[in-house]
């Protein structure tokens, strides 16, 4: 139960400040194992490619971290880093929404930036990403710590 003070206090907030209307939730959505299927390709570091059957509402990182592929992510998912970047084609750059100012931000820290670069932990998988080949940087830049490997949820 809110008190007088802490009504008065979200009022406040509400009208100085701006509050995101989009909720992050760490590792990504919740998808059923038994949703529809795309393969994608991810051509990793080392130039050797991976297959896999991405399922359609995951994101792609959720796609990597379900697959044993090392796409990072280190802020789980909730677009506050650069460890899950991605280069696309044009065509599949062209054919998604505009990232959004957050995920530019986190896209300057990018290692490798290219005009098509995208995070992968803010691309949800679609039907019309059959057989897409998604090239993985050669590097990342975790300021989180050396050696960290975040897992999955």
């Amino acid at each position: 139960m809110f008190t007088v003070t802490s009504k008065r206090v979200l009022q406040r907030l509400r009208t100085t400040t701006t509050i995101p209307t989009r909720i992050r939730w760490h590792g990504g959505p919740t998808v059923s194992k038994d949703a529809p299927t795309v393969n994608v390709t991810f051509l990793q570091p080392d130039e050797t490619k991976k297959t896999v059957q991405a399922r359609v509402g995951e994101t792609l990182l959720q796609t990597a971290h379900r697959n044993d592929i090392d796409l990072e992510g280190a802020c789980e998912g909730v677009c506050a880093c650069s460890t899950c970047h991605l280069i696309l084609s044009q065509d599949l750059y062209d054919s998604l929404p505009e990232p959004s100012e957050d995920e530019e931000d986190m896209l300057d820290m990018a290692f490798g930036l290219q005009e098509t670069s995208r995070l992968g932990c803010q691309i949800t998988v679609s039907e019309d990403m059959e057989g897409v080949v998604l090239e993985m940087p050669k590097a990342t830049r975790n300021f989180y710590v050396d050696g960290h490997v975040p897992q999955p949820h």
